[in-house]
């Protein structure tokens, strides 16, 4: 079975989230998105987990559905084109903070449980070494490898995947709180760790330049804090719909496995770690004038944030498009709203652009079947020419971006700011020149 999954969420139990954050909330958005296998998020967190064992009853071995009362009342506003199954995967994300070989190291890691004994062993291992209750995502001082080594003791089938593995400030790889390798976080249980999230800011060509990541699946997620964000990355399996299936799928994908086909993207421009710079100071610089400044902003002299180009570059031991011969392929799109948004000149939450992007739900698709597969008259017919042909160039790669940096998000331009751009009416559009994604840079 073909479908898409978004495996790092989060419940309004944790830090910077939404408070209607619930699994009503997550299956309707999971719905209109187009995803399949969900996260719970924040298992770890015991009035969460309880909500979990309330709500969900079992479905296929490993995964687990909405209790059908609460999915009539969730999919009363999700359009019919958009009811496909959707299943949930009990999943949390643990934060580490911990001295080690003398740094202090700040690392996020995903863990997965099989079944709720297994999730409620986990939970209860966690309660005894640190406070759970405070966070949805607890913050534990707790080396990462025995958080793992605590994973791997709640039962079988329990797995953790390193998140968003190259943000500076919490993950394995990050430029101020992470490791050099893998091997050097985990150490001796470094064999149990077959999967590592990219996160936002990056995406599988650039980690395919480390030739250390050879042997790990790259997937994808949103790590969503509201229902609105779920699938804004997303990771495609063609495999039986069975917990077991998804992680034996990302266990054998190093080796050229069937099961794990690959990922959807961000632009990884548009997270909002990819340059280095100094938001305070609105500085943005790519990691050759970074290197130029010494690492100081221009502005202040204060050291820039050192984003995820700048990290992979100094790790890689590959040129730019160097790639195994296990690597998947992947697809770059821009949310919805944001598309509609440009061509209508509106924000992506105003009323106008919500009514359009609910035609397009109800007549064409989940969105990301709208982004990556519908045709374009059909996108036409429903949203106008200037709406089909915006994803036709994000589908490309035709746009431009302003690199986020510094813990601000980038824009995507899909038009020059000289044409003219009237989803309403349906004004012709000048062609976008090809040009390639890397060469971009700034739109300014």
């Amino acid at each position: 079975m073909r479908f898409l999954a978004d495996l790092h969420v989060h419940s309004r139990f944790s830090r910077a989230t939404s408070r209607s954050l619930s699994l009503p909330s997550l299956h309707a958005a999971a719905r209109r998105k187009g995803l399949t296998v969900v996260g719970t998020g924040d298992i770890t967190h015991p009035a969460w987990l309880e909500e979990v064992a309330a709500q969900l009853e079992p479905a296929e071995p490993g995964l687990f559905r909405l209790r059908p009362e609460l999915a009539a009342a969730a999919d009363q506003d999700v359009p019919a084109a958009c009811r496909g199954e959707v299943r949930f995967v009990l999943q949390g994300e643990v934060a580490s903070i911990y001295r080690h070989d003398g740094a202090v190291r700040k690392v996020h890691n995903l863990v997965f449980c099989p079944d709720l004994p297994a999730a409620r062993r986990l939970l209860a291992t966690l309660d005894r070494l640190g406070n759970v209750r405070s966070d949805g995502r607890p913050i534990l001082g707790l080396a990462s490898r025995d958080v793992l080594e605590v994973a791997l003791g709640s039962g079988a089938g329990t797995h953790l995947i390193p998140a968003h593995i190259w943000t500076p400030w919490f993950s394995l790889l990050g430029s101020r709180s992470g490791y050099d390798s893998v091997e050097a976080c985990f150490g001796d249980l470094t064999g149990h760790i077959f999967a590592l999230e990219t996160g936002l800011s990056s995406d599988p060509a650039m980690n395919r330049r480390l030739s250390s990541l050879d042997r790990f699946a790259l997937l994808s997620n949103s790590d969503a804090h509201s229902a609105a964000n779920l699938g804004r990355e997303a990771t495609e399996f063609d495999a039986a719909l069975d917990y077991r299936a998804l992680f034996e799928s990302l266990r054998g994908a190093a080796r050229g496995a069937p099961g794990f086909r690959g990922t959807v993207e961000y632009f990884p421009e548009e997270g909002k770690y990819h340059w280095d710079g100094h938001r305070r100071c609105g500085c943005r610089l790519a990691p050759a004038e970074s290197r130029a400044a010494e690492g100081r902003c221009p502005a202040c002299g204060a050291p820039v944030t050192i984003g995820v180009l700048h990290r992979v570059e100094a790790l890689a031991d590959r040129a730019q498009g160097g790639r195994p011969l296990s690597a998947r392929p992947f697809a770059r799109l821009v949310p919805l709203a944001e598309v509609v948004g440009e061509c209508l000149g509106a924000g992506r939450a105003s009323r106008r652009v919500e009514a359009v992007c609910e035609r397009l739900l109800a007549e064409v698709g989940p969105e990301l079947a709208v982004l990556r597969d519908a045709p374009p008259e059909d996108i036409a017919r429903v949203a106008g020419a200037v709406v089909a042909e915006a994803i036709r160039r994000v589908r490309k790669g035709r746009v431009l971006v302003d690199p986020g940096y510094d813990g601000a998000f980038g824009t995507v331009h899909i038009f020059r700011p000289e044409e003219r751009c009237d989803a309403v009416g349906h004004r012709p559009v000048a062609p976008c020149p090809a040009r390639r994604l890397d060469r971009i840079g700034r739109s300014d």
